[in-house]
């Protein structure tokens, strides 16, 4: 017979009396993993006051498919492709800091245009994610329509992948020393009517959203984080920029062809989960301006330098880390001299911003759990790895 917990509620042991001689118990609910606002298997430990959350254990593990260890059990050209795994929503910038790790342990430098593709095509796959991250957090708070919009436009940029390196969703399009393939003919062209077409749509996007009553009460005021608190949780991304802590590593710390490509960090004051939302939005019209300076400054010449089929790096160990959709994203390397990565550990930003989640929901509502983890925009994938 099923216990009350395996059912998913199990009366705690903490009772308290009142002043009229009534007695209450807090109350654990399991909020997943099978959820669909978990965004992956996520199971939430909620512990409750009537409606309001006393406490919160997130219980992770349920996606592990370990692939830091797979990445040490594969030649380091192999590894790329377990890379679009961990994060899932942004597999191209995963395979950009996995290269770049590589290529910092080899002393690469890569050429220009490889550099200026690798800029077009991770900018596009952060509008991607952010696409995805704004439709489902709006089908989480009951708005079906944004997630239609969204998912087709994320369409068009998966159809131009698709153009591109031959797979729409795992790209293994990124290689150590460049790219796996230089533009077809008539791709940039299309790209351009594309991101022209894109921006009207956020706009129309931007309208359906922002100011709407409903979601502006679901969001504003809510989940809020305050700058210390976002730097001692090690909060990256669109979640410490909420804050109004102006970090981005594409302007703090500039990689590739960042170094000559000026990045304009969209920074909100709030804090709270319409903060975030907004910064989202924001970095959307950002990426577009970003991926059409780079269509325009695109120069020309190699797309990757040459390098062995069975790469040998150096003794030694290096930590690579950009700015992915989500914060972030580091690659910790060692190398024994050998064809295979000795370690090979990632930082991955959901992992990182899913520490604060307890913070944020205690002496909230049931209600805004959902609003509060969907604002976290975290990807199962790369929690678990």
């Amino acid at each position: 017979m099923a216990t009350d917990q395996e059912n998913g509620m199990t009366p705690g042991t903490a009772t308290q009396e009142s002043e009229e001689g009534l007695k209450s118990q807090e109350m654990l609910l399991n909020m997943g993993p099978q959820h669909p606002s978990t965004h992956g298997v996520l199971r939430l430990v909620l512990t409750l006051e009537g409606e309001t959350v006393v406490d919160c254990t997130p219980v992770i593990g349920y996606l592990h498919r370990g692939i830091e260890k797979i990445l040490e059990n594969r030649p380091i050209m192999g590894g790329i492709r377990y890379m679009d795994n961990a994060d899932y929503l942004s597999p191209m910038l995963n395979e950009i800091a996995y290269a770049g790790a590589v290529e910092q342990v080899m002393g690469i430098e890569l050429p220009r245009r490889a550099q200026y593709i690798r800029l077009l095509t991770g900018e596009m796959q952060r509008i991607a994610s952010h696409l995805v991250a704004i439709g489902t957090y709006l089908v989480d708070l009951g708005a079906f329509t944004p997630i239609l919009w969204t998912f087709r436009d994320r369409e068009g940029i998966l159809s131009l992948f698709e153009a591109l390196g031959g797979s729409r969703f795992n790209v293994n399009y990124i290689r150590v020393g460049g790219v796996l393939h230089d533009f077809p003919k008539d791709w940039l062209k299309e790209c351009e009517a594309f991101l022209d077409q894109l921006e009207k749509n956020t706009d129309e996007l931007d309208r359906l959203i922002t100011g709407n009553e409903i979601f502006e009460a679901r969001t504003q005021g809510v989940g809020y984080i305050d700058p210390q608190q976002a730097l001692a949780y090690g909060l990256t991304g669109p979640m410490l920029r909420a804050s109004g802590i102006n970090w981005d590593l594409r302007v703090n710390r500039p990689y590739m062809a960042y170094r000559e490509v000026p990045v304009n960090v969209q920074v909100r004051q709030e804090g709270d989960c319409y903060a975030r939302y907004k910064v989202r939005l924001q970095e959307i019209y950002e990426s577009i301006r970003l991926c059409r300076v780079a269509i325009d400054k695109l120069p020309g010449g190699p797309i990757s330098t040459r390098t062995p089929i069975a790469l040998r790096p150096p003794r030694g160990e290096t930590y690579f880390a950009i700015e992915s959709s989500k914060g972030e994203l580091g690659v910790y390397f060692i190398s024994d001299g050998s064809e295979y990565p000795w370690r090979a550990k990632l930082r991955g930003p959901s992992f990182v911003n899913l520490q604060v989640l307890p913070e944020l929901l205690r002496g909230h509502k049931m209600s805004d759990v959902v609003a509060i983890m969907g604002s976290t925009d975290i990807v199962l994938g790369e929690v678990d790895r």
